[in-house]
């Protein structure tokens, strides 16, 4: 039994189908962008880790709704997506134009800062295919209808790529529901995406009309002051020193706005330096909060994707255990393990998931 309330698998060809873009990444190593010689290349999308943790990791069945450039960029990255075994039919390939005029596939090149210095990311991601994703060209039905999906999640990053992506989120999030499916949204806000299209402002009003349709809500602090416009108490602006009893006032807050939210999720984490923070997690459902064990001095080789790694850890806990704490030490037990390796995305096992969950030290395995 599930803590929400989730379709039988018997009903449904997926466990979960996620809606974003997948950039290409570019990783300096352990340099820096501005003077790097090589790069390594992941795969990379804060709605795509979801799914693709939840498949790698956790071992349920997902697919993917993106769009790229039909060249070898885009190519390189579908590949990518099939090593990680997540379902690739649901690409809308569109014709490349041979520079990228009209159309092109994004890249994402981020170095993962060290000490005193912390990560940088410089997003290359203007016309990409997916942004230019509009209402209309997905068969929603056909997925959440006839192929069925037991839970879909999106996220605030899609939903800023342009003008017409938010209305892609509606229709999609909307035809989930009517269909009986959990809808998942994490709010990842990022500044530089809504800079040129209206700001804050304009990320409130899209977010706050998504926010009527999503089942569970995930994010952290900036979220939900930037995007739904919550305020945390007795947590400065920097959000270096984090109240927890401010976390619980916002959420009850987010619950008398978004009755329809039937959990709310947020990563805590302190930063001390780019490679050692202190991260930990909180879950509200039915009324009761549940906070994960603290992970104090996490030592961190690459942090992008960690609050990924979150969620789907949260989501199999959700769909697969009556237990929300359980649920909430999955998730951020796989995303302190997911920031310990290279790239986006999470190279741990759910045996390594559990056994940090139960507490078990770093020794060798021999």
């Amino acid at each position: 039994m599930s803590i929400i309330d989730v379709k039988p698998k018997s009903e449904c060809m997926y466990d979960c189908v996620s809606l974003g873009e997948i950039m290409l990444r570019l990783d300096p190593g352990e340099g820096r962008i501005r003077n790097a010689r090589w790069f390594r290349v992941w795969e990379g999308g804060g709605e795509y880790n979801v799914t693709r943790g939840l498949k790698k990791c956790f071992g349920m069945d997902t697919a993917v709704v993106t769009a790229f450039a039909d060249n070898d960029v885009g190519r390189l990255i579908e590949d990518f997506i099939m090593q990680g075994g997540v379902d690739t039919r649901f690409i809308k390939w569109m014709p490349f134009d041979g520079i990228g005029r009209e159309v092109r596939n994004g890249l994402n090149f981020t170095e993962r800062g060290f000490g005193v210095r912390g990560a940088v990311g410089v997003s290359d991601r203007a016309n990409t295919a997916a942004s230019k994703l509009k209402k209309g060209d997905i068969d929603w039905d056909m997925i959440f209808g006839k192929m069925g999906s037991r839970w879909f999640h999106t996220g605030g990053i899609f939903a800023a790529l342009s003008e017409t992506t938010p209305d892609v989120v509606l229709e999609a999030i909307r035809t989930a529901k009517k269909y009986g499916t959990v809808v998942s949204y994490d709010l990842n806000y990022r500044p530089s995406l809504w800079q040129s299209i209206g700001g804050k402002a304009r990320a409130q009003e899209v977010n706050k009309e998504i926010a009527k349709y999503i089942d569970v809500m995930i994010g952290n602090e900036e979220d939900f002051t930037a995007c739904l416009g919550f305020e945390i108490e007795g947590t400065d602006e920097n959000f270096k020193e984090l109240n927890i009893e401010g976390y619980k006032k916002m959420i009850r807050e987010a619950v008398k706005c978004y009755p329809n939210f039937k959990a709310i999720a947020t990563t805590l984490r302190t930063v001390h330096t780019a490679t050692i923070n202190d991260w930990s997690a909180i879950l509200w459902t039915g009324g009761n909060t549940y906070k994960a064990k603290d992970y104090k001095g996490l030592e961190i080789m690459d942090r992008v994707g960690g609050g990924d790694s979150f969620a789907s850890g949260l989501i199999y806990g959700l769909m697969t255990t009556s237990d929300p704490q359980k649920a909430v030490e999955y998730g951020a037990a796989h995303g302190a393990l997911a920031m310990t390796t290279p790239g986006d995305t999470s190279m741990a096992s759910i045996k390594e998931v559990e056994k940090l969950m139960s507490g078990a030290s770093a020794r060798v395995v021999r």
